[in-house]
Formats: C-alpha cells, structure tokens, sequence
C-alpha cells in the first residue's frame, strides 16, 4: 500500500509575516462566511414561503374535506329520510289496494250479455245464471257496460257491471 503525500511548499513560521496570497486567502474566507448568513437568510425566506403556501393549501383541502363532510351527512340524512317515505308508500298503497277490493265485493262482471239488455233484465238473468232463487229480488245500486260504445252492432258486446245496493246480496 503506498501512500500519496502532497507536497507543500516550505511551511512558514509562526513568527514570518503572512504572504499577500494567504491574506487574499484569509479575506475570501472571511467575506465568505460573512454571505453564509445572508444566503441562509435567503434559503429561510423561500422556506417560509413554501411553508406559508403548503399551509394555506391545507388549510383550502381541510375546508374541502369539511364541505364534502356537510355533504355526505345531508345525503345520509336524506337516505334515511327516503327509506322512512318507502315504507309509508308501502303502507299506503297496501291500504290502497285494500280499499279497492272492499269496494269492488259488491261488484259483479258479466261478459256476453247482447247490447241493450241490462237493468231490469239482469234481475232476472241472475237466477237463470247461478241456479238461485233471490229473496227479494236483487236490487243494484248502478248498472253500466264498460268501455265506449262499439260502432258496428257486430262487435262482441260489451262487458257489464252491475254493483248491488247490499253486500249481503252479492
């Protein structure tokens, strides 16, 4: 292993006087460290700047976050809302339904009858139909054919309704 050694110049002594080179030397150094702080001034401003900046740009996502927060909890609430309307609008049309075939047992739908043949006629189709004797006679709170009237007598005839006065009855 060889080692290198730098050669120098003869080394003056203490007591000599500095060369005018090691004195320019000296001032470079000292003029040098006296820019240090003025550069580290300089790199601390642009680090408060980036950090003033990187703040501000938090502080802007944190105010998106709580925005997003706010909106996300009115959807929640809003959910809840519709599921509680869902199941109203169950209930409701559950009672709907059952309001219309309560309606509709006093109902009866006859298909076939020829056009022109309803009212008092019915009253005495009806046991021919179902092979019963009424006691009294069934009575009708209204009678009507559904649909519109057909143009031309040779359509099939409409269907009738007939809706009786008592339930009892039907």
């Amino acid at each position: 292993m060889t080692t290198q050694t730098a050669k120098l110049g003869p080394m003056p002594s203490p007591t000599d006087p500095p060369t005018l080179e090691a004195t320019e030397h000296i001032l470079q150094e000292i003029a040098s460290v006296g820019r240090r702080p003025e550069a580290m001034d300089l790199k601390i401003t642009d680090f408060t700047i980036t950090s003033s900046s990187i703040q501000a740009d938090i502080a802007g996502f944190k105010d998106t976050a709580d925005a997003l927060n706010q909106r996300l909890t009115a959807v929640e609430d809003q959910m809840a809302a519709l599921l509680d309307q869902e199941t109203e609008l169950r209930s409701l049309r559950a009672e709907v339904t059952d309001l219309e075939d309560r309606s509709r047992r006093d109902n009866i739908c006859l298909f076939g009858i020829p056009e022109l043949k309803e009212g008092s006629f019915l009253q005495s189709l009806l046991p021919d139909l179902f092979g019963i004797e009424f006691s009294p006679p069934p009575e009708f709170q209204r009678v009507h054919r559904i649909g519109p009237p057909h143009k031309a007598t040779s359509e099939k005839p409409r269907p009738i309704i007939a809706c009786f006065l008592r339930h009892e009855q039907a």
